[in-house]
């Protein structure tokens, strides 16, 4: 009764898209997938992993004289983990200095207030901007403001992040942390402020990239602390004529050179088709980065590793890709994009673990409609593990989210980010802040995800529209 019953759960997790293969290599895959799954619960790997980092590398700006340290501990680490090939690929990143960033109130209420410069901004004059600030609601709200109004003024947006599981209000206000400094000039300010885009009331700023355009006068971008923002607009309540004194000492210095790196573990019988798995080695250089991308960093290499040490490698080759420079806007998932334009075709899925180390709690597709349902019943042993089976409206992750646009069928494995925005960009991205048992629970996701791609037998192109 007792095969009878395995069976027949063989048969529901796997008939549907078995093909060829057959129920005993069915039941060796779900076997497989089970013991990853324990193995990757009993494993300290992922947090070592990270602890490694963030100690003997700590903060890592792409650009930096951190970067080559990142890249040199990634070659050493990979290869140190017994990975089949490991190898790394150039990219170019801008060097940009944070310098030093102070605002004051100047009136009414003369005080400081705890700011960070935004990354790409250019300085202020050495004596700074003293100016009166203009309260926004929200990026669109700057927008629609007349042309030449905020001329001899800084712009203030003050637009509050909602804490959200999948982290959604990131998304309603990164635009003016992004996007801010070019629609505040062309208003003819001097500058900008930001309330910081973060779900915390701690009194930190968080930084994060802004950018400019050709066409428009390059402006000073800051963003406050919530605590900060807080206080200008009870000041404005009383007065609405407040004054600040903004002084910033960024610099740009050119482009230089950084990598992606890349470990494989090279497939038994199609070497040639790619399940990628990656997270971003770079992060700002306030924290140590163990959130944002640390943990992703853990947890991929983590998973890729337990693969590695299988008695029997699967069928395709799982790349683990640590992308440069993902801070500064994806250069690292573009370049690898570009460089591998020729073999997209054979990269058969992707997703990337960009979202600190909270639990995940489901798994989004975006492949096929026809392949959707196969897909989730091959992922079915992942349910063991907390991973519920979700929708078909994945991106992937930020530096394969513009594989889809190229064929490339993705995955999210969805992280419970309800406090990682609390942490995100600031100083307080420190080790402490990583839970290793979470950091477990993912690790046995990835590896369980990406053996059972590197062994399923289902067509998931052409991808399903977004």
């Amino acid at each position: 009764m007792k095969n009878t019953l395995r069976t027949l759960l063989i048969g529901l997790l796997f008939g549907s898209q078995l093909g060829c293969q057959n129920t005993q290599t069915a039941d060796s895959n779900l076997h497989t997938a089970q013991q990853l799954q324990q193995t990757a619960l009993s494993s300290n790997l992922a947090y070592e992993i990270v602890e490694s980092l963030t100690v003997e590398v700590g903060p890592r700006l792409a650009g930096s004289d951190k970067d080559p340290i990142a890249v040199k501990w990634a070659e050493d680490k990979l290869k140190s983990l017994g990975f089949d090939k490991v190898y790394k690929e150039p990219v170019e990143v801008p060097v940009w200095d944070r310098g030093d960033a102070t605002a004051t109130v100047v009136s009414p209420f003369p005080q400081g207030l705890v700011i960070t410069a935004l990354g790409g901004s250019v300085a202020t004059p050495t004596d700074g901007i003293t100016a009166p600030i203009v309260r926004f609601d929200t990026l669109t709200a700057l927008k629609a403001a007349p042309e030449g109004s905020l001329t001899g003024k800084i712009a203030f947006i003050d637009h509050k992040t909602e804490r959200h599981t999948t982290g959604k209000g990131y998304g309603k206000t990164v635009g003016g942390r992004s996007r801010g400094a070019v629609t505040a000039a062309s208003k003819g300010a001097l500058a900008i402020v930001i309330r910081s885009i973060g779900t915390d009331h701690d009194r930190m700023a968080h930084t994060g990239a802004m950018r400019y355009q050709k066409d428009i006068k390059r402006i000073p971008a800051a963003a406050l602390s919530s605590p900060d923002a807080d206080q200008l607009n009870l000041m404005l309540k009383r007065d609405s004529h407040v004054v600040i004194n903004l002084k910033m000492s960024p610099q740009s210095h050119g482009y230089t050179t950084s990598y992606n790196v890349i470990a494989e573990v090279t497939g038994s019988t199609k070497p040639d088709e790619i399940v990628l798995i990656g997270a971003h080695l770079d992060s700002w250089d306030e924290g140590t980065g163990a959130l944002d991308d640390g943990a992703g960093v853990g947890i991929v290499t983590a998973a890729g590793k337990l693969i590695q040490d299988l008695p029997q490698k699967p069928a395709r080759t799982i790349r683990v890709v640590l992308y440069a420079a993902e801070e500064l806007g994806l250069l690292g998932g573009k370049t690898y994009a570009k460089a591998h334009k020729n073999e997209l075709d054979k990269h058969y899925i992707a997703a990337e673990s960009d979202f600190g180390a909270g639990l995940i709690y489901q798994i989004d597709y975006r492949v096929s409609e026809h392949a959707f349902k196969d897909v989730l019943s091959l992922s079915a042993p992942m349910s063991a593990n907390g991973v519920a089976m979700g929708t078909n409206t994945a991106s992937g992750g930020p530096d394969v989210s513009m594989l889809p646009k190229q064929g490339v069928p993705v995955a999210s494995l969805r992280q419970d980010g309800r406090d990682y925005f609390d942490y995100h960009h600031t100083p307080n991205d420190t080790l402490d802040k990583v839970n290793p048992e979470s950091l477990m629970q993912n690790v046995a996701a990835y590896a369980q995800f990406a053996y059972l791609m590197a062994q399923s037998e289902i067509d998931l192109r052409p991808i399903a529209a977004k």
